[in-house]
């Protein structure tokens, strides 16, 4: 598959900001994260926008962010969780590019994330996030490339460039 557009889905504290930044420099592509774009145009951050505005609305700003940003080529764009896990969107991305899953375990969430203000749905108990995880799993695992990340960034950057080498991007 040739493409000139890399999708980066997976949980919170996956690396896809990370990981992101890394492989547009080294493809010397722009790097766009949907969540800080949402941040730019309503002038607040995702905790405030998910109080004043509601989670709902955020999910609708979500989509239309990711279909107006994917009009642009030669780009890396990163999704939040809720965003890759969602099933019209995975389809969106899938038909406008490449769909890497940047896979970590719950544990590995946790250690990552720890409680961390800046993340609305750390505010669910553990019972309910792990819940949350396995849904949205399921989602993830219909992306193009699946890359376990627990190595380095620099480390997932090598890994990542090979298998999108391997998909002819």
């Amino acid at each position: 598959m040739s493409s000139d557009r890399v999708f980066l889905v997976g949980f919170m504290c996956s690396g896809k900001s990370t990981v992101g930044k890394l492989l547009s420099a080294e493809l010397r592509w722009e790097f766009l994260d949907v969540d800080r774009e949402i941040e730019k145009e309503e002038g607040m951050s995702i905790p405030e926008i998910f109080e004043k505005k509601g989670e709902p609305y955020f999910r609708k700003r979500e989509l239309e962010k990711l279909i107006e940003l994917s009009s642009k080529s030669n780009v890396i764009i990163s999704t939040g969780g809720g965003l890759g896990a969602d099933e019209r969107a995975m389809e969106f991305m899938k038909g406008k590019g490449v769909v890497v899953w940047l896979k970590v375990d719950f544990d590995t969430f946790l250690q990552r994330c720890g409680k961390d203000p800046s993340r609305p749905l750390l505010k669910k108990d553990k019972s309910e996030l792990l819940s949350l995880f396995m849904e949205r799993s399921k989602t993830y695992q219909k992306s193009h490339i699946v890359l376990d990340a627990y190595g380095s960034p620099e480390v997932l950057l090598k890994e990542l460039i090979a298998k999108l080498s391997l998909n002819e991007l």
